[in-house]
């Protein structure tokens, strides 16, 4: 399978990408430096992308990733009323949780995890600020660990910093761009199957590391992802992208970009 794009010229009359998203960045995390980038600075509600703060936070705690979490109704989206396949009542272990909140971005298995940690949900959200502040995250804020509140805000630039940081988790990694997994609910219970919400993630044509979808109304459709692009690391930041198909039009345009470009030369232009 190879990615498909939408029918938009790649390149401006200037050679930049032509992107459709509200606000992104383009980011070198050798160099530290961003290499393309529009509204970096804007913080803007990040939907779903709140999920990777959320396993940070979980990690750092070094909590039990084997323990069964029995998922409750205070596990329920009440703000949005999304729906989940996670029953009521069903358990899991924290690392399936992780799992199925980063990989396809359930919001009742963030929600669990946050409120199975020292002191609950409010201490949870307490935990992701306090590393958002750590990580220099100047524009950024937590209010719960989906995503699904608006309240969750950051700036591409926010964004790039804590993506580079959260590829450095091995388990972020993997879970982020895992393209199904299968859990089985209970003993001898029934089996059942889930999808990476990236289409990408499939795509013959990318090296993924690590990645993250995200939708709410307030948000529109999110995209971060560290990907290696003509050999050099990279790390992708798109927010408020219009359309289906926007975020991953945008995510090849930067990709065929890149690959034209060296991006030292890219990095010694913003020096």
């Amino acid at each position: 399978m190879r990615a498909k794009s939408v029918g938009v010229a790649d390149l401006d009359k200037d050679g930049m990408p032509n992107l459709l998203s509200h606000a992104f960045m383009v980011f070198d995390p050798t160099s530290g430096r961003a290499l393309f980038s529009k509204n970096a600075d804007q913080a803007m509600p990040i939907a779903s992308i709140t999920k990777l703060m959320t396993a940070m936070v979980v990690l750092d705690a070094k909590q039990n990733m084997d323990e069964p979490i029995i998922v409750d109704k205070d596990d329920i989206d009440t703000l949005k009323g999304t729906r989940s396949r996670i029953p009521v009542g069903s358990a899991f272990r924290r690392e399936d949780l992780m799992r199925l909140a980063l990989m396809a971005s359930d919001n009742r298995a963030a929600a669990a995890l946050g409120r199975s940690y020292p002191g609950g949900t409010v201490a949870f959200v307490q935990a992701m600020n306090a590393k958002a502040q750590l990580l220099g995250l100047h524009n950024s804020k937590f209010v719960e660990p989906t995503g699904l509140a608006p309240g969750n805000v950051a700036s591409p630039q926010d964004l790039a910093l804590l993506v580079s940081a959260a590829t450095s988790f091995p388990e972020i990694r993997e879970f982020s761009t895992a393209q199904q997994l299968h859990v089985t609910l209970g003993t001898g219970g029934r089996s059942m199957g889930f999808n990476n919400t990236n289409a990408l993630v499939r795509a013959q044509d990318w090296n993924i590391g690590l990645s993250k979808t995200g939708f709410i109304n307030e948000a529109g459709k999110c995209l971060v992802m560290h990907a290696t692009i003509a050999n050099n690391p990279v790390v992708i930041v798109l927010l408020d992208s219009l359309g289906k198909l926007t975020r991953i039009g945008d995510a090849n345009r930067i990709k065929k970009w890149l690959e034209t470009q060296k991006v030292a030369e890219l990095v010694a232009k913003k020096g």
